[in-house]
């Protein structure tokens, strides 16, 4: 018998897991229920870390999300509170409107050539549909490339802008849309801050809402400073090229648009090299964008090796239409819309009195020691011609023609010695040249000589200034001065003797309008430059028609003064302005210490008067008005006299000399020898032959 025990056979067997040897012992642990498996243990610092780690991430999400709605609720309480508080600032925004725009004067010379633009803007609206398509492209192209497709308000723009600003650590560009910029210009003020900013947008999307894209292009095109004081795309195409907007070439029109961000910067008449860089830019953001192809950006583009760029330069025009500005109210009262201003300026000579004094003042300025000049060219009814009030506008902008007041020196004796002829005295009357002193009053001649009897004719085309004072001593300053007035000056004068020495100041248009009664046959003339002025729409506002003190002088007034001033320029002071062919009177006029020199003539046809000297009242280098104000005269007279038909002077009055020359029968008459002769009785004859006659 067998007694060893198998594995099966041990009693641990079947915990053990091990084969059963027979089927009885299957059975039987099969009938036996089983245990329920304990699960495996986890050690209680484990299983807690585990239960820990998924109720944390879940709660933080939850949390997280939490936080982020409370965050963003209150985020949109405090947007909405901002911008609730800022807006009601505005008003309701039934009551918003787009404000008008400051009226333009634009003004004309008498071809219709534009002389300037007056006003606020510089420049007149124009219309989205009158000017070339690529202007507003190029505006788009470098301030607002998604312009179409925003609401006012750029959110892609903006998170460029705040990306960028991050990673340079600092604001690296503005975020403005176009209809932001359209809403600060015409409803807010330029300062920085959250509030402005927050109206600024609304405004923004108030005005998407209500104007189409093209209306706010538009605003914008006529209401953004392009720098140089020119506001609006008209004013910015006149100012830097001479030319309406509606004629900018595409180089012309990305120069402009380059010009927006910095006015002051890149400005291409201060700054050409960076108008010339930032014109390159807005030509390849163009591209970009698909307005223009390389070919055309290529051909528009400024030569980058170039180093100025051609812009327009204010000429001497611009004092004419400065002074046009002045007379609107005297015209109109308040301008309130555009207007066009018709002048009297004949464009070709107001340019060529620009080159005459441009070209006198380079020529003898450094060696006689002046630096400006002045002219007034009108006809004999006062419609002036051509103003020249300075060298260069662009240096300075004070009118020398029409708002400098100056002392007039001899310039001014023509109305003492008319006030004299309306007292009875005459060109033939003898007065004695010799040293005076009238209450302590002791005037002098230029050249410090005294030439002793001399007529009336000859003091005044020597300017001698013992007669003239003499002259105004006798029949009163008061009267010299009545006579100034009705002659057309305006000054505040004061009745002392010294006036007779054009010692009290006066402007050279005051002055040159004055001899115009001369020219023209002793009638008073108002200066004026204005014709017409209209709406841009063609409605008349303003028709000049003829005005004036009428008839101020008579026919023999008239012929005396014409007869002295004549002979000032045949063999007086003012030879040098003589213009051939041409009778011709005029008067030179030099202060003391030669600080201002005059010359102021006329002929049949023209009247004008020129000034030369220094701003700041300092000496000259010996400057008369004999030299070059006679010259620069000449040289503008010879062309203004171009085509026109020579003309006697008017008025009527037979010198003595001739009359003693020609005489009836039992006058006095001429031997044969030229000796003037009278009656033995006739004192004046004797004198005449004392002076005429060498003895």
């Amino acid at each position: 018998m067998d007694l060893r025990l198998n594995p099966e056979d041990r009693i641990d067997a079947g915990k053990k897991g091990g084969n059963g040897a027979g089927a009885s012992g299957k059975a039987a642990r099969a009938e036996k229920p089983q245990k329920a498996q304990k699960p495996k243990k986890t050690p209680k610092g484990r299983q807690a870390k585990t239960k820990k780690r998924r109720g944390g991430i879940g709660g933080f999400l939850v949390g997280a999300v939490y936080f982020c709605f409370t965050m963003a609720i209150l985020g949109a309480i405090v947007v909405g509170g901002i911008i609730f508080y800022y807006g009601r600032e505005l008003g309701a925004p039934n009551t918003w409107e787009v404000p008008q725009r400051p009226p333009n004067i634009q003004v004309l010379a008498s071809n219709g050539q534009l002389l300037s633009n007056r006003g606020q803007t510089g420049g007149e609206a124009v219309s989205y549909h009158e000017i070339p398509y690529y202007v507003p492209l190029a505006i788009i192209a470098n301030e607002d490339r998604r312009f179409y497709s925003h609401f006012g308000v750029d959110p892609i723009g903006l998170a460029s802008v705040a990306i960028e600003s991050l990673r340079a650590g600092e604001l690296t560009r503005g975020a403005s849309t176009i209809t932001q910029q359209v809403a600060k210009n015409l409803f807010l003020t330029p300062d920085q801050t959250l509030g402005r900013k927050v109206q600024e947008a609304l405004l923004a999307i108030w005005l998407e809402q209500n104007y189409t894209k093209e209306q706010i292009l538009e605003l914008y095109m006529n209401r953004v400073h392009f720098g140089s004081g020119a506001t609006g795309i008209e004013a910015a195409a006149q100012t830097y090229f001479g030319i309406s907007a509606r004629n900018l070439s595409l180089g012309q029109a990305a120069m402009l648009a380059g010009i927006l961000p910095a006015p002051s910067a890149y400005n291409p008449k201060t700054h050409p090299d960076r108008a010339i860089e930032r014109q390159r830019l807005t030509l390849a953001n163009m591209v970009r964008e698909g307005f223009i192809t390389q070919q055309e950006a290529d051909a528009a583009a400024v030569d980058p090796s170039r180093t100025s760029v051609p812009t327009r330069q204010a000429g001497a025009e611009y004092y004419v239409a400065d002074w046009v500005e002045t007379l609107m109210n005297a015209y109109l009262g308040e301008v309130n819309e555009d207007v066009i201003v018709h002048t009297t300026i004949d464009w070709d000579l107001q340019k060529h009195a620009e080159f005459v004094i441009k070209e006198a003042v380079a020529e003898y300025g450094t060696d006689r020691n002046f630096d400006q000049a002045a002219l007034v060219a009108m006809d004999t009814e006062g419609r002036v011609r051509a103003l020249v009030g300075g060298v260069d506008y662009t240096q300075s902008q004070y009118n020398r023609a029409v708002t400098a007041r100056r002392q007039p020196g001899s310039s001014f004796k023509p109305f003492v010695y008319l006030a004299a002829l309306q007292q009875g005295y005459t060109p033939d009357t003898v007065m004695i040249d010799e040293p005076i002193d009238y209450n302590g009053w002791s005037p002098s001649n230029y050249d410090r000589q005294y030439r002793g009897p001399m007529l009336l004719r000859d003091a005044l085309a020597k300017s001698i200034n013992t007669i003239a004072a003499q002259l105004a001593i006798d029949i009163g300053p008061e009267n010299v001065i009545e006579t100034a007035y009705r002659m057309g000056f305006s000054s505040n004068f004061q009745p002392v003797p010294s006036i007779a020495l054009g010692t009290q100041e006066v402007s050279l248009l005051e002055l040159t309008a004055a001899y115009a009664p001369f020219a023209n046959g002793g009638q008073g003339v108002i200066a004026n430059v204005i014709t017409r002025i209209t709406t841009t729409d063609g409605e008349v506002l303003y028709e000049a028609v003829p005005s004036g003190p009428g008839q101020i002088l008579t026919d023999e007034q008239v012929g005396m003064m014409n007869d002295m001033l004549q002979t000032g320029v045949r063999e007086g002071t003012s030879t040098r302005a003589a213009l051939p062919g041409w009778p011709m009177g005029g008067k030179t006029g030099t202060t003391q210490s030669t600080r201002d020199a005059w010359f102021v003539g006329y002929t049949a046809s023209w009247v004008g008067g020129v000034w030369v000297g220094n701003d700041d009242d300092t000496s000259t280098g010996g400057l008369t008005g004999g030299s070059v104000p006679a010259e620069i005269w000449r040289k503008f007279m010879v062309q203004a006299h171009e085509g026109l038909s020579v003309a006697n002077l008017p008025g009527h009055y037979v010198p003595l000399a001739e009359r003693v020359a020609q005489p009836a029968e039992g006058q006095a008459g001429t031997q044969p020898d030229g000796q003037l002769v009278g009656p033995a009785n006739d004192p004046v004859g004797g004198l005449l032959n004392s002076i005429f006659g060498g003895q």
